[in-house]
Parts: structure tokens; sequence; C-alpha cells
């Protein structure tokens, strides 16, 4: 996700926030989400046993990961599948652009991959005069829209039914005003359709990564990835270094997991294996690192590469529900993609590990128990260090350590506060103070808790 604007999390979710009504609908909408994850969880007595299983298969994946990397070109070469591998966007999307030069291709199809947001594919391939189109539904909306997702799982979560409506009205000719969900998905229906049929290039994600047998698996609820990738004669697989699971065995530990946690869903509806080119056509991986070696040498933050991609912290985060995922400036926004970001450029993205309140919730649903809110928590210590946390904060988080160092100047400063709350209040209660955008400040006690408890042990003496 592009941030041409330059804007930090604090000044784009304000603009969010200014439509309040949508604020409110984004948040009861992700949250009545986490309540179905819940629901899913609770009726499996194993579900906590599956989550401390799936961490430690990728443990050992993280531990072993270039021999598991190794295995698994191998036994995809073996099956007839031709491996790339890309160190970091560039080269990603530069495969992809020759490998359809080389068939003289200038139209492609698209099933939902959160790696190639992070490359930027779709912009670099315009540049190059290659038209893609995303298949998935909520993929097509917000490139329709001219916009990236604002959700890995649910990218269009941020329009209403009669925004979209008024999308397809335009660039797709459905009636003007029409709303109704069943009309909106058969007109896009209707459209991708002729798109899978005329397409010769299809290019998917990859959810999973078995070493074992050199397969790879896609997840999803449309069939869309199948639709592409089996009329197309050349399938483009773009995977990040990190998807390699051990075995297949291991395979049904984390579809049980992924949609329960992302959706609400036992399971995907599709979960397509994909093995073996058919005749006359081929299948090319790309198998790509972007950082996510670096990632792995920070022991404090390699866990963060456990990640499947399921969005459950995301539907759980008080600050992403609102805020909406466009403040986050990244592909992947939210507590894992304020993880994630910095890893990639840590001046650019110094802003995301603040965008949280620490309350853990994010760490209680991920499936593979990835410890994320204190990792951003930590994230904010090395950015401190490194100096790219704003000046302000860092003057006013000095003046704050001095002051609570100082059990007098505590004092004082207490005392001098409430004597201002309670005679000045409109110094406080007014513009400068971000919390009184959303809040007035609270009326001031008489006297402190300290003074308070001095007192009340006097009396008991």
């Amino acid at each position: 996700m592009s941030n041409a604007t330059g804007k930090s999390h604090p000044q784009l979710a304000a603009v969010f926030n200014q439509d309040e009504p949508r604020v409110d609908w984004h948040d009861e909408t992700l949250w009545w989400i986490r309540q179905k994850r819940d629901v899913q969880a609770h009726k499996l007595p194993e579900w906590e046993l599956l989550r401390e299983t799936a961490s430690q298969i990728k443990n050992n994946v993280l531990s072993n990961l270039s021999t598991y990397l190794e295995q698994f070109e191998a036994n995809a070469i073996n099956n007839g599948v031709i491996v790339h591998w890309a160190a970091d966007a560039k080269e990603h999307n530069q495969i992809v652009h020759q490998l359809l030069q080389e068939r003289g291709i200038n139209r492609m199809v698209k099933s939902k991959s959160m790696l190639t947001e992070e490359c930027h594919l779709n912009e670099y391939l315009k540049e190059q005069g290659i038209d893609v189109i995303d298949s998935d539904l909520g993929e097509r909306i917000v490139q329709l829209a001219n916009e990236p997702p604002s959700h890995i799982v649910l990218p269009c979560i941020h329009k209403k039914k009669e925004e979209i409506g008024d999308i397809f009205h335009e660039h797709l000719g459905s009636a003007k005003g029409e709303s109704d969900p069943k009309i909106l998905t058969e007109t896009a229906r209707q459209h991708l359709r002729e798109v899978f049929l005329t397409r010769r290039a299809a290019l998917t994600g990859v959810n999973f990564a078995i070493a074992e047998t050199g397969e790879f698996v896609i997840c999803t609820n449309e069939g869309n990835a199948d639709m592409g990738a089996h009329l197309a004669e050349i399938h483009i697989a773009s995977m990040g270094i990190e998807k390699i699971i051990p075995e297949r065995k291991h395979l049904g530990v984390f579809l049980r997991l992924l949609t329960r946690s992302a959706t609400g869903q036992p399971i995907t509806t599709y979960s397509s294996h994909y093995k073996k080119p058919q005749e006359g056509t081929a299948i090319h991986i790309i198998i790509v690192d972007n950082g996510r070696s670096i990632q792995l040498g920070r022991e404090d933050f390699r866990n963060s590469l456990k990640c499947i991609r399921c969005g459950a912290c995301m539907n759980t985060c008080p600050v992403y529900r609102k805020s909406g995922g466009h403040s986050y400036h990244t592909a992947v926004a939210g507590p894992i993609g304020s993880i994630l970001a910095p890893n990639l450029d840590m001046k650019k993205y110094a802003d995301l590990p603040f965008a949280s309140t620490l309350c853990g919730s994010c760490s209680n649903v991920c499936p593979v128990k990835i410890d994320i809110h204190d990792q951003l928590y930590k994230w904010r210590q090395v950015i401190v260090k490194e100096g790219y946390s704003p000046a302000s904060k860092t003057i006013a988080m000095k003046a704050m350590a001095f002051t609570l160092s100082s059990p007098g100047l505590y004092r004082s400063g207490g005392k001098m506060g409430r004597l201002v709350f309670k005679y000045a209040p409109f110094a406080v209660n007014n513009g400068l103070n971000p919390w009184y955008k959303h809040r007035e400040m609270p009326k001031a006690p008489e006297e402190s808790f300290g003074e308070w408890y001095s007192k009340r042990k006097e009396g008991k003496q």
C-alpha cells in the first residue's frame, strides 16, 4: 500500500474518523467476525492444542528454513514445476514480467496475494503495459475504486454495499442505485467469467507449501484461484519463504485454524492442491525473501514469520477497528502489519508500532501464538533507540521519566495538575490536548492517592 501523502497513522486515522457512522459500522462488523471466530473456537475442545501444535510446527520451520526450502524446491522440480528465487520485490516483479514477455502475454488474471500487494506488482505491470485483473471479489472492488485493500482477508470491508453499487454502475454497467448484494455479486461473476476465459496467464498466492511433496495449497471461498489457474496456459504462484510446512499431515492442523480464525467458518470452501502442471501448461513458483531473512535474524521479531495471514488480530484490535486499514499505509495492516513493516523500512513505518493499546487481544486470538503485543512493545524500544520516534514524543517521554523518577517532583506536579483542573479546566480541555478530541478530562480529586493513603494509615494507627 503506497502512502503518497506521507501522513502518519494518527493523521490518516483522523481522516477515517471524520465519518463517525462508518467508523461505528466498521467497528461493529469486525467485532461480529471476531465473535464468529470465538464460537468456532469454543466448539473444539482441542483448540488450544491445535494452536500450540501449529506454533511448534512453525518454530521447527523457522529453525530449519533453508533445509525445508531446498527440499520443497527439489520436490517441486521433480513434479515438473519451474522454481524461481527472488531476493526482493523488484526481482519478483521482474520475474513475473519476464515470464509474460516470453509468451507474448499482456493480460493476466490474479487471485488474492498479499505478497504481490507488498511488492506493488499491479502498479509495476501497469507501467510495463500489462493489464492485470484481480479476480477476488473484494480485491476487484478496491481495484475498480483505485484503492489498495484495507484488510488481508476482507479487502473492501471499509466499503458499504451502496458504494459498491456505485462503483459497479460506473465500471461494470449495473443499474444506477443498485445495492442488492446478490445482484452485485452476479454482475461481478459475469464480468469475471469473460476474464477467466480469455486470460492466458494467471497468478495466485500460496497459503501453504509442503516441503515433503513439493505441492502448494491455495485457500479461497470463491474458487477464483482455481478458475484462473486451470484455464490459463501459465500459472505463476508467488510465495513468501515463510509459507513452508514440513509434511502434508501437518496441513490439517493449519486448515482447521485458518478460516475459523479468519471468518468464523469451519474451513474454506476451496482448499486446492497444486502439484503438477496439466499437459500443455506450465506452473512457475517464485519464492520471495523481501526482508524475511532479516526478520528471521531478529530474535525478538522472528516469530512474526509464523503468520498465516488469517487477519484475526485485525478483527479484534480496537485501534484497527476504529482507524481503518488504510491508516496503516502498508500492504498488511493491523497489529501484525505493524510488526512486519518496520522490518522493511524502520523510518517509514516508525509510527505503526505505536498504533496499539498493547491490550494483548491480538496475541490471544492468533492461531499460531505469535506474541504480537510484546513485539509491538519491543519495536517501540528499537525505534526510539534508533532515533526514529518524533522529537516531541521523545522529549515528552524523557520529561515523564524524569518526573516519575523523582517522588518530590511527582507530588508537586500532581498538586499543580489538580489546581489547574479545578480552577482553570480550559487549560487542558482545549483543542491542543489530543485527548479532548474525544473526551473531557475528568474532574480533579481533592487529594492524591498518596495523601489519602497516608491519612487512612494514620487513622488506623
